[in-house]
Formats: structure tokens, sequence, C-alpha cells
């Protein structure tokens, strides 16, 4: 089993804009992160959706659904996405919402379930871990889950797709806590016309 990372990143680090709430979930000027992966037909099939591209980066982006078995998330990412998602979240595996406030859990359609965790981030992984089997744990943000996970020394492979743009200001992926030398190793470099795509693995 490994712990993974995966996400989109600004060429001038910023993984969500400024000013993120419930409302604006990717916060002001994040749109060139995400509209990249909206017209892939692997992440069209995940929204229930038809059509789209079969390119590599739908390709990379299937290789990431097929290999997740439990995810985790922090609560702020589980309240900005709940509408969004709907009744058939696109995860379709367990979820583990870390948060302070309990909630009971809830059984949606096509295999997701959100576990809320109140218990900290290894309780979280623990229960993640148990359930994944061979397939992978996704540590899936925002960027306060990631820094906590990261500063502790929990995440084995980090996938970044560094998106052509400039945001200028946001939230950073390496800013506050954890930010002490990390040793990594690169797995995969590959770049296409929407996003290079950069897959490291911690070296422990």
């Amino acid at each position: 089993m490994t712990v993974t990372a995966d996400l989109a990143i600004s060429l001038d680090g910023y993984i969500a804009g400024t000013d993120v709430t419930i409302d604006n979930p990717g916060g002001h000027g994040a749109e060139p992160l995400f509209e990249w992966i909206h017209n892939l037909t692997s992440w069209r099939e995940r929204q229930g959706m038809t059509g789209g591209e079969e390119n590599r980066d739908s390709q990379l982006m299937r290789e990431w659904f097929d290999a997740t078995g439990a995810v985790v998330m922090g609560r702020m990412m589980y309240d900005t996405g709940e509408e969004f998602w709907g009744d058939n979240p696109p995860f379709r595996t367990p979820v583990f919402v870390l948060t302070h406030r309990p909630r009971p859990t809830l059984v949606k359609e096509g295999g997701t379930t959100f576990s809320f965790v109140t218990d900290g981030i290894h309780s979280a992984l623990d229960r993640a871990t148990a359930v994944a089997g061979d397939r992978n744990v996704d540590i899936a943000g925002g960027a306060s889950t990631l820094r906590q996970y990261l500063a502790e020394g929990l995440i084995d492979e980090l996938q970044l797709h560094v998106v052509p743009a400039l945001l200028g200001a946001g939230l950073r992926l390496f800013d506050g806590p954890g930010r002490h030398p990390r040793r990594v190793e690169p797995l995969r470099v590959e770049e296409t016309p929407l996003a290079t795509h950069l897959k490291y693995r911690f070296v422990k």
C-alpha cells in the first residue's frame, strides 16, 4: 500500500486561489488549475458524463482513479465539495474526513462513503489503510491537511500536475509546517500541452 498525494499546482506554486470559501472552493483566480481536467474522458466518466478527450492527461487521471482504494481529506475540502459532488461523488471509495465536528457516516451512490474522523491524522490514515486493500490511500487536501501529512513524513509519493499559469497569489502547498529538508527521487516526468506531470517518491 502506498500513501499518495495528487494535485494540480500553478507554475508559481499555488494549489488554490485567494479567499477560499464554501461558495468559492477554488478561490479567486484558480480557474487555470482545474480547467485542463474538465474535458478529459476519465474525469467526465467519474462525473457521470459522456464524451471528452481521451489523451495522455486522461490516461494519467484514470491511472490515479484506478489505483486509489481510500481517500483522506480535510473538513474544508469536504464542505466546499459536498454540494458539487451531489449524490454520486467521483471518489467511489471510502473517504475519511478530518474534522472537529462529529457527523454520522454518509453512504452515497457509486461506492463512496464519508466517515468523519475526530481523533487526528494518524487515525484517519489507519482507517483508510484498513479498507484500501492492495490499492493506494490518497491524501486529497486541502493545503492544511497535505502539510500535516507531509510534516509527519506519512506521504510516500507525490504527483504534481504543473499547469502553465501564474496565479500570483493564493494557497501554497509548501508554506507552513513541515518545511524541513526532504529528499525526493523522480519517478516520472511527462509533458503535454495542458500540464507537466511530475511524480516523485519521498526517500525514507
